[in-house]
């Protein structure tokens, strides 16, 4: 409405203009003496109606309403003088046919009163934003912007970002593109001062406070290697999300946002047959055990977007089921969502739900986070009752702690995969697992905690100096968790090869240098020792598995592993009757249970 009303206010004012610049014209080609011209002006008003309409059909052709006048450049008053040009063209032609022959000099100041007349108004708005951004910039500190490439992203993004009302203090002060043919040419009057090797010295050369890197459409590796560069200067850095990332295919101001660690890694993205995952999903009731986690709500969303007939999110925490429940009715108000909470623990509140709901696919990502904290496992439970009320398959979210674990939580993790082994070779379900490293920004993650740590001026933790950990995003790990239910056929454990591991300590120092400090000045880093549990690599794979491709080159199956089931249950009964007494030495039972555990030392 808003757009409407504008555009039928510029359209009433070239109406006025069309009609001035016809009679000002007569006036200054009879020198101020509208007498001298009284039969011109009477073949004038014969043919002003024409015109108008003319004139206004030949705006609307080349585009003077559809332009924002707020972003007015050298382009848009190329297109007044063509639009002006044409219509005075129009005027002369029809005017000479219908009505003989008029001045020369008259179409002369016509044309030359309609084109100037038409862009006063147009390039108003932009002049007085200019004015006040001047002022607002002369009256308030201003911040001073260098931008990472010099193409149309960079280009858009110049030209937003000096007409956005939420950059009224900016200045883009540089630009840097590899392109070494760019070097000395200019940007909306920004000058490109060279490329990536230059980025240390234009920021001290200019004066940069805030680097924003514009290239969406660059590889990983190069962006992890531009930006690791940037990460040095101490300046805020900000980024254009990658191409694919952009839904709409507009590239403005809004679409920066502040540069995440894992632009840093510059690992390609895990790709997943969509087409594959949602007929897989398409039709089915679903179950997502901690449905309000980090990975459970990802797997949520991604399973919504795929119609499935039913979606029954499960969590003990009523405030992350709301979370998500709220989300995805806004996203998918269609949606046949199921929201319940209770305990995994509970095998009563299980059985009951499988029994009312019969859910087709259940995705099991209920777990404890912490290592130290780590008791024990539900997971047999679920899987029971995924085999008693016939679901098609059951997908176990499971981590890379399971393999050699030295902690209960890895144990209870690698027991968790034995059962759905074992349950694979019973059921008519199929039973699978998928096996990955530390996922980004997940509640719990070290990535938040430094967050948390870096505000609060530190010091940010640090267990041991050469601890690392493997690392990947939280929608590649669920596009994982997907992708495996959807080729599964059934007792497969899947891993991703998550590519090189990342030591703890240079993720710390990152983090700082993006929030602008400097490690060990700025912001101190403390090491506090390995904590009880933890190790320092984490392995993917046990030396008994093997190890065998699929067809994504990201994924693999590591070789099932013989599970004698009669002798794994019996062993997990005791281990449930030894629950109850709290003097019982579990971790001696569940080192019975998995012969790689060597978190317990017996007496």
């Amino acid at each position: 409405m808003k757009k409407f009303i504008k555009v039928a206010l510029l359209l009433l004012c070239d109406i006025m203009i069309i009609l001035s610049a016809s009679y000002v014209a007569l006036v200054l080609g009879f020198e101020f003496s509208l007498a001298t011209g009284e039969e011109l002006r009477g073949d004038i008003n014969s043919y002003l109606p024409v015109n108008v309409i003319i004139t206004i059909a030949v705006y609307y052709l080349l585009g003077l309403y559809r332009s924002i006048w707020e972003f007015a450049s050298i382009h848009e008053a190329g297109k007044v003088i063509i639009a002006s040009f044409i219509s005075s063209l129009f005027y002369f032609t029809g005017n000479s046919i219908f009505n003989g022959s008029q001045p020369e000099t008259y179409y002369i100041i016509y044309f030359l009163l309609l084109l100037c007349m038409t862009i006063i108004p147009r390039f108003f708005y932009r002049v007085i934003r200019t004015i006040k951004r001047g002022y607002v910039s002369h009256n308030s500190p201003e911040k001073r912007i260098m931008i990472i490439g010099a193409g149309r992203a960079g280009n858009l993004l110049i030209r937003d970002i000096f007409s956005s009302d939420k950059f009224w203090n900016c200045r883009v002060v540089c630009v840097i593109d590899d392109d070494d043919s760019k070097t000395g040419s200019r940007l909306h009057g920004v000058k490109v001062v060279g490329t990536r090797k230059d980025i240390a010295d234009a920021v001290k050369k200019y004066k940069v406070d805030e680097i924003i890197y514009a290239i969406p459409t660059a590889t990983n590796a190069d962006r992890a290697e531009i930006l690791n560069i940037c990460k040095e200067t101490k300046c805020k850095l900000k980024t254009l999300p990658s191409i694919f990332q952009i839904v709409n295919g507009k590239i403005d101001a809004s679409n920066v946002r502040s540069v995440e660690i894992e632009d840093l890694l510059g690992r390609p993205p895990i790709v997943v047959d969509l087409e594959a995952v949602a007929g897989y999903l398409r039709g089915k009731t679903i179950l997502v055990t901690g449905g309000g986690g980090s990975i459970g709500k990802e797997l949520c969303r991604q399973i919504a977007a795929h119609s499935p007939k039913q979606l029954i999110i499960f969590d003990i925490y009523e405030n992350n089921a709301y979370e998500i429940q709220n989300e995805l009715k806004r996203k998918y108000p269609n949606i046949d969502l199921v929201v319940l909470i209770g305990s995994v623990r509970d095998e009563n509140r299980v059985d009951s739900i499988f029994a009312k709901y019969r859910p087709n696919i259940v995705y099991h990502a209920a777990a404890h986070k912490h290592v130290p904290l780590m008791e024990s496992s539900p997971t047999l439970a679920i899987a029971r009752s995924a085999d008693k009320y016939s679901a098609d398959r059951f997908v176990l979210i499971s981590t890379d702690k399971a393999v050699n674990p030295t902690n209960v939580m890895g144990a209870t993790k690698r027991i968790c995969e034995m059962i759905v082994q074992a349950f694979d070779r019973l059921s008519d379900t199929e039973y699978v697992a998928v096996r990955f490293g530390n996922v980004l920004g997940s509640n719990g993650s070290v990535v938040p905690l430094f967050k948390q740590q870096i505000s609060e001026g530190g010091p940010v933790t640090v267990m041991d100096p050469e601890i690392i950990r493997y690392f990947m995003t939280i929608s590649e790990a669920v596009s994982l968790v997907i992708e495996a239910g959807a080729i599964a056929k059934g007792g497969e454990i899947f891993i991703l090869d998550m590519g090189q591991p990342v030591k703890i300590l240079d993720l710390a120092e990152n983090m700082i240098k993006l929030s602008g400090f400097k490690p060990y000045e700025d912001i101190e880093i403390k090491f506090t020792g390995l904590r009880p549990g933890e190790k320092l690599y984490e392995e993917l794979l046990m030396e008994e598995e093997g190890i065998q491709s699929t067809q994504n080159e990201l994924i693999f199956i590591g070789k099932p592993i013989e599970v004698n089931a009669e002798e794994l249950f019996s062993k997990l009964e005791n281990l449930r009757n030894a629950l109850k007494d709290e003097n019982c030495d579990i971790k001696k039972l569940i080192a019975d249970i998995v012969p790689t555990y060597t978190g317990y030392i017996s007496s």
